[in-house]
């Protein structure tokens, strides 16, 4: 496949485009608002809710539905199991990606983003999970810039660097595994800090390992929904090898999210019981709590197994679907909906139109960016002066 002519030239005003532009205009409207008024201009937030849709959604569903580039490359490098290697270039564009627009995001939600490095550089704060959380995503990130640079080196040209980086592969990836294992437990364990705070269904003195399994569904779920919602736009980038193993390495993620998912469901029941937290099940939160366990966890698990069995790929990737939708649910809930359970409807908080249309564009940014490279660098495919490298 050539570089050159790998994206077929199209006219600018397609509905992708032209939605997308609205929704960067409008979120760069919002961000004068924010950096010129204030959190207040733009937020619901207040000393009851410090912590809205900016930490839900943009860093903690970020976080975890970024996990797939971890998992993809110990799939591949660490556990040998090569029929993923077509695989791991998305994977970790699309962690870096997400990582690095969590630390953007993270720019609105503070209240002096200009003071970020801080903790890091001039006095830290060792004792913090903040601390080690901030350190470890500046880390991985870090990481899977070094990860993700080969491709853009094979676009640049640069021969000499490329073949350095590509030598550090294994390093990398078990540098990246342990990061990411402390830091998707580490953001469980901020809210074990918060017992009053969070409902009983919801918190667990298990809530770091419950973060950390669940963000390796989350993680390989995202890589099949990715591949999926990508597939038929840039079909014409994917080259022989990525084509044939395609449902190979939908099959193997599908039995592996398929497993984990259950072991998920089955960690959260002990968590119940041994809370004795039974009683709550009969309640308005215990029905909610029933539709995410249920709905969003033995579900596409089941889904999952069947699609894996019948070798069904299409309900394989139903299945993806609603693994990562259902990330997104048990995020909220934990951080929203369930958080401050206690207080009165009026004080509970909703985020406001802006803080929606912020999350808008930082997840437009993220796939406006993931176009552009992916039409450009060996991502689907590999570079001809490199074939058999990899």
């Amino acid at each position: 496949m050539s570089v050159d002519n790998a994206a077929p030239k199209k006219s600018f005003f397609t509905p992708f485009n032209l939605i997308a532009t609205m929704i960067l205009i409008a979120g760069v409207v919002v961000s004068v608002m924010r950096f010129t008024g204030g959190l207040g201009a733009v937020t619901n937030l207040d000393q009851n809710n410090p912590w809205g849709i900016w930490i839900g959604f943009d860093l903690l569903c970020g976080v975890a539905l970024a996990a797939g580039g971890y998992t993809t490359s110990a799939a591949c490098y660490i556990f040998g199991l090569k029929k993923f290697h077509a695989g791991v270039r998305p994977a970790i564009l699309t962690a870096f990606l997400g990582y690095a627009l969590v630390v953007f995001a993270l720019g609105y939600d503070v209240g002096r983003p200009w003071r970020l490095p801080y903790p890091i550089f001039v006095q830290q704060g060792t004792t913090s999970l903040l601390f080690e959380v901030g350190l470890c995503v500046m880390l991985y990130l870090t990481v899977l810039f070094i990860e993700f640079s080969p491709a853009a080196l094979e676009w640049l040209g640069m021969r000499k660097i490329r073949n350095i980086v590509v030598k550090m592969t294994l390093a990398l990836t078990i540098f990246g595994v342990v990061l990411s294992t402390l830091h998707q437990s580490s953001l469980g364990a901020l809210f074990t800090i918060a017992p009053s705070k969070l409902h009983p269904l919801w918190y667990s003195q298990y809530l770091p390992l419950f973060f950390f399994v669940s963000s390796i569904c989350a993680g390989m779920s995202m890589v099949i929904f990715e591949g999926t919602l990508s597939h038929k736009p840039m079909h014409h980038l994917m080259d022989a090898e990525y084509l044939d193993n395609h449902d190979g390495l939908i099959l193997g993620f599908g039995k592996a999210t398929s497993i984990v998912l259950f072991g998920y469901f089955a960690i959260k029941v002990i968590g119940l019981a041994y809370d004795n937290n039974w009683h709550y099940l009969t309640t308005g939160y215990g029905a909610w709590f029933m539709v995410e366990m249920l709905g969003f966890v033995a579900l596409p698990s089941f889904l999952y197994a069947i699609g894996v069995r019948d070798r069904n790929i299409t309900l394989i990737k139903w299945a993806a679907g609603l693994t990562v939708l259902g990330i997104v649910v048990n995020r909220f809930n934990i951080s929203m909906v369930a958080f401050n359970y206690h207080l009165p409807a009026a004080l509970r908080y909703f985020p406001s139109w802006g803080e929606i249309t912020i999350s808008l564009f930082v997840v437009t940014i993220g796939v406006v960016v993931f176009r552009f490279i992916t039409t450009r660098m060996p991502i689907f495919f590999e570079h001809p002066d490199y074939k058999d490298e990899h």
